[in-house]
C-alpha cells in the first residue's frame, strides 16, 4: 500500500531501523535515532543495490517519487544511478578544488618561498578583501573578462588605484598558475590591459635638484648646523646614490674598507638581491671621519635619540626643509640628480641602471651585468664624486661623452 504524507509525517522511531515501502522500489527508513530517509531499492547488473534520495522533511512524498522516477529512467536507459550520482559528486568536488579561491591559495602556497611574510600577507589580504568576495567562489574556467575588469574597476572607483592595479597583476598571476597547471584552458585576463582598464593615472614625481642647484646645495649642506651625523648622511646618499633607507640601515661590517666597496644585503634591497656599490675616494674619506680608529661597530648612522635605531624616515627630509628646500629637494631626489648627470654626461645607461639598483629581470643576462660592471661603475661613482666637487668650487663643467 502507497505510502500518505501523513503515515510518513507520524512515522515514529524504534530500537531497530523500520522501513516503510511506497512503491517501485522507493521506501522511507526511519533511524533510531528518529532520522528519516528516503531511499531506492534497484537491481543492476544482477546485483541489489540502494540510492539515497534524501532526507525528510528536507525532501516530501511528492519529490521522493519524483526523485525515484527519474531514476529508474536511467536505469531503463541501462545506466546505473548510483554511479550516474557518484560521478555527479566528483564533479562537484573537482569543480569546489577549482574555484577561483581555490586555485588562488594554491597559488599563494607555491610562491610562499619566494616572498617575505609581509610581501605574503599583502598579496592574500588584497585578494580576500577585494577578489575572493564576488569571484572567490566562481569556477575558475567560467571567470569572464567582463567580471575581471568589473572588479578591479570597482576597487578604482573606492580611490585605491595602485591598489586595482595590484590586484590586477595578482588575478593574472593566478590564471599564468591555472594555465600552467592544467586547471583552465582560457585566461580571462590575456585580452585586458591596465592602460585599457583603469584610468590615466596622473604621475607625481619626488623633487629632485637640477644641477644648476647643486653649487648652493653643498655650500648650504657645509652650513647645516643641525645634527653633524645627518649632515654626513645626506652627503654620503648624494656620493653613493642609494636609496634612503637602504642608507640608514648601513651598517659598519657592511664596509669594505681594502676593495673600497659597500655590500648592502637583499634584504635591505627593494628588489630582495645583494647590491654592491662602489665607494669614490671622497665617500672614502668621508666614512673615515666617521670611525677615525676604524674600530666603529653597528649602524653608521645611529638615531642621536634612540639607541640601537638607526635615524628615522623623516630625519633626512627634514634637514632639507631646514636648510630652505622644501617642496625642492628629497632624500631620494638624489638618485634623480645621479641619473639625469650621467646620462647627461654620456655614460652608458646599462651602467647608471645597474648602478642604481634596477635589477636586470633576465637572471642570466642579470648574472652577466653583475661580474662585467664593476669596472664600469667603479669609474662611474668617481667620476660623480669629482663631478660634485667641481660644482662646490663653481668650475664651468662640460659633460664629456664617455666611452
Amino acid at each position: 500500500m502507497p505510502l500518505t504524507d501523513t503515515a510518513v509525517r507520524n512515522a515514529k522511531p524504534t530500537d531497530k531501523a523500520v522501513k516503510m515501502f511506497d512503491g517501485g522500489g522507493l521506501y522511507l527508513e526511519v533511524s533510531p535515532s528518529g532520522g528519516k530517509w528516503w531511499r531506492l531499492k534497484y537491481r543492476y547488473g544482477g546485483k541489489e543495490k540502494r540510492l539515497s534520495l534524501g532526507t525528510y522533511p528536507d525532501v516530501g512524498l511528492k519529490d521522493a517519487r519524483d526523485r525515484r522516477d527519474q531514476a529508474r529512467k536511467t536505469l531503463a536507459d541501462g545506466i546505473d544511478p548510483g554511479e550516474v550520482r557518484k560521478t555527479e559528486k566528483a564533479a562537484k568536488k573537482a569543480a569546489t578544488l577549482r574555484t577561483f579561491e581555490a586555485v588562488a591559495n594554491a597559488w599563494m602556497t607555491k610562491s610562499a618561498d619566494d616572498w617575505d611574510d609581509g610581501t605574503h600577507a599583502k598579496v592574500r589580504a588584497s585578494l580576500e578583501n577585494h577578489v575572493f568576495p564576488t569571484i572567490g567562489g566562481m569556477p575558475i574556467a567560467d571567470v569572464r573578462p567582463a567580471d575581471v575588469r568589473e572588479l578591479v574597476q570597482q576597487v578604482e572607483a573606492s580611490g585605491a588605484r595602485e591598489t586595482a592595479g595590484r590586484v590586477f597583476q595578482r588575478i593574472r598571476a593566478v590564471y599564468r598558475y591555472a594555465v600552467a597547471h592544467e586547471l583552465t584552458d582560457a585566461d580571462p585576463t590575456y585580452p585586458l590591459k591596465p592602460a585599457e582598464i583603469l584610468k590615466r593615472q596622473t604621475v607625481t614625481h619626488r623633487a629632485a635638484l637640477s644641477e644648476r642647484d647643486v653649487p648652493a646645495f653643498l655650500r648650504d649642506l657645509d652650513a647645516y648646523q643641525g645634527d653633524s651625523g645627518t649632515r654626513s648622511a645626506l652627503r654620503l646618499l648624494m656620493l653613493t646614490a642609494v636609496r634612503p633607507g637602504e642608507l640608514r640601515g648601513a651598517l659598519w661590517e657592511e664596509i669594505d674598507q681594502t676593495r673600497a666597496l659597500w655590500r648592502i644585503p637583499a634584504e635591505r634591497m627593494k628588489m630582495k638581491t645583494e647590491h654592491t656599490v662602489p665607494l669614490s675616494r671622497q665617500a672614502m674619506e668621508l666614512l673615515a671621519s666617521l670611525n677615525p680608529d676604524g674600530e666603529a661597530h653597528g649602524l653608521v648612522f645611529p638615531s642621536p635619540f634612540y639607541p640601537g635605531k638607526p635615524i628615522s624616515d623623516g630625519t633626512l627630509n627634514s634637514a632639507l626643509a631646514r636648510m630652505g628646500y622644501k617642496g625642492t629637494a628629497t632624500a631620494h631626489g638624489f638618485r634623480t640628480l645621479f641619473s639625469t648627470c650621467a646620462n647627461e654626461a654620456g655614460w652608458p645607461s646599462d651602467v647608471i641602471e645597474k648602478q642604481l639598483a634596477h635589477e636586470e629581470r633576465d637572471g642570466v643576462r642579470g648574472a652577466y651585468n653583475r661580474a662585467s660592471w664593476m669596472a664600469e661603475r667603479t669609474k662611474l661613482m668617481q667620476w660623480w664624486a669629482d663631478h660634485l666637487d667641481a660644482l662646490a668650487k663653481g668650475a664651468k663643467v662640460i659633460p664629456l661623452k664617455t666611452a
